[in-house]
């Protein structure tokens, strides 16, 4: 089973930057579609961004198209968020995990946007 920690989230500014990674371990990551999720307070997980295995097709929610960015390194095993011009309701938990994003899930990083 692949296990996944993400980390780099924290405070930011609306209109800052974060990037966030995810490790993973245990399987054959290259093979994997992974995927970037986020569930803030008082509403359903829902999906942010995704990437196929190879890193050549990538797909965004339209609420962060055009803002953040994925990418993965897989001589790494990690996959990447980049988020640009960070807005208030970009706040919640953000997740990775293969895609379709089944259980179970990791514990995530916190991302707070201050307006």
């Amino acid at each position: 089973q692949v296990q996944l920690v993400e980390s780099g989230g924290g405070l930011v500014q609306a209109g800052g930057s974060l990037r966030l990674s995810c490790a993973a371990s245990g399987g054959t990551f290259s093979s994997y579609d992974m995927g970037w999720y986020r569930q803030a307070p008082g509403k359903e997980r829902e999906f942010v961004a995704a990437i196929s295995g190879s890193g050549g097709s990538t797909y965004y929610a339209d609420s962060v198209k055009g803002r953040f960015t994925i990418s993965r390194d897989n001589a790494k095993n990690t996959v990447y968020l980049q988020m640009n011009s960070l807005k208030p309701e970009d706040t919640a938990i953000y997740y990775c995990n293969l895609v379709p994003g089944l259980p179970p899930w990791g514990q995530g990083t916190q991302v707070t946007v201050s307006s």
